[in-house]
């Protein structure tokens, strides 16, 4: 078996996978303070689904912000390059990858032969991310769980237009003190998610979605369809695809040193 860890700022999340590339166990937890424990029971818990050992384990690659921090991986790879590799094994083709994690969006574009000819990173703010939504969430007093619900009950699409986690805040108190429903505001929330993915780079081709957001919120992927006038693709599992990138890439670890 191989495994691999993406260490996030928001979660970690952990899987494993056999010699023919199928998921055994997948595991996702809150990264917390303490990501090297956050890492090992992420791990420990995809084996339980596996129902396996740790050694069980050929070989380990480790990603995301925390990846140098985690002991027992034979090798680290960038995020970009694991949620390329990762996309690239479910569809493989030209493809551009838009990835929404806890504080950064990201989108990567491969050639069909699953090669980077090209990323683009926003790291400016956590505006547009799932930090966003979760501040957001907790300024109206709403479980983040009921935000894609109430986003697709939504008649129209409220106007947001701060680009700013703090004044974006400030405009939905004002909205919401001009009586607008809040339906229409969390719709607006998410459509101006879309709006920021769109200014940050030409989605061309087949679009394929990945992250957090997108796992919990699939109307991200409708609402970004329509701004970026494509049809726009949920990956399987979208959070853990940058650890099954990595997973993949202890196989091929494994494999070259035999």
């Amino acid at each position: 078996m191989f495994a691999g860890i993406d260490v996030g700022t928001t979660t970690t999340k952990a899987v494993v996978i056999d010699a023919d590339k199928n998921i055994l166990g997948r595991f996702v937890r809150r990264s917390g303070t303490d990501l090297v424990y956050s890492a090992s029971q992420a791990l420990a818990e995809a084996l339980a689904q596996a129902q396996a050992g740790a050694d069980s384990i050929q070989a380990l690659v480790a990603t995301g912000y925390g990846r140098k921090i985690v002991p027992f991986a034979q090798q680290t790879r960038t995020e970009i390059s694991c949620d390329g590799r990762g996309c690239h094994h479910y569809f493989p083709e030209a493809i551009t990858i838009v990835d929404v994690g806890g504080q950064d969006c990201k989108v990567i574009k491969l050639d069909a032969q699953g090669r980077l000819v090209g990323f683009k990173l926003n790291r400016k703010c956590a505006a547009g991310t799932g930090a966003f939504l979760e501040e957001i969430a907790h300024k109206l007093d709403i479980p983040i769980a009921d935000l894609n619900g109430l986003a697709q009950a939504a008649t129209e699409t409220a106007k947001i237009g701060s680009y700013c986690t703090v004044f974006t805040a400030t405009e939905i108190l004002d909205r919401i003190r001009a009586g607008e429903r809040t339906e229409d505001i969390v719709r607006g929330l998410f459509d101006s998610i879309a709006r920021r993915i769109v200014e940050m780079d030409t989605l061309s081709g087949r679009v394929i979605m990945t992250g957090g957001v997108v796992a919990y919120n699939a109307i991200v992927a409708e609402i970004l369809s329509e701004r970026a006038g494509v049809r726009v693709e949920s990956a399987p599992h979208p959070q853990e695809v940058a650890a099954f990138g990595a997973a993949l890439f202890a196989e091929q670890v494994f494999a070259s040193g035999r």
